[in-house]
């Protein structure tokens, strides 16, 4: 038996001559053999700076090359720098509240064309198409029927 120091660990062990001759022992335990076959980076979680590790598969699949710690983690650093104000997928306070910005100038909630006065089927209109033009006069009431005319007719 000859005696050997782990690559890893640097622990003694002990080998038989034949696997030395072929190359073999160079690695105490299953343990050291995990860890010499590792080839991926440790990092720091973009949220909350806890040592992580990923592979080099990690990093092709990445498209942002932002890794964190776990689920909850990502969904709370997502929440705080992306998800928030008009980025949100449920925001409303930006160009999309056109109904509120009518009914905050007072503008009779009718049909510019027919008439019609249910609010349930009335919905706003940008008369010159533009939708990120918000101002007052671009902006009328028309009924889905009469949008539907407007747009495709």
């Amino acid at each position: 038996m000859l005696k050997r120091k782990c690559v890893i660990c640097g622990k003694e062990f002990f080998i038989k001559k034949f696997h030395a001759e072929k190359g073999w022992g160079k690695l105490c335990s299953i343990n050291c053999r995990a860890e010499a076959q590792r080839n991926g980076i440790w990092l720091k979680c973009e949220n909350c700076g806890k040592n992580i590790y990923r592979t080099p598969r990690d990093f092709k699949k990445s498209k942002s090359k932002r890794f964190f710690c776990s689920v909850s983690c990502h969904c709370s650093w997502e929440n705080k720098n992306v998800r928030c104000g008009a980025n949100a997928p449920n925001w409303i306070a930006g160009e999309n509240a056109y109904r509120d910005l009518l009914r905050r100038n007072k503008v009779l909630e009718k049909c510019k064309r027919c008439g019609a006065k249910d609010e349930r089927i009335l919905t706003v209109h940008h008369k010159d198409g533009n939708r990120k033009n918000n101002k007052i006069e671009n902006l009328e009431w028309l009924c889905w029927n009469c949008h539907c005319i407007e747009h495709y007719c």
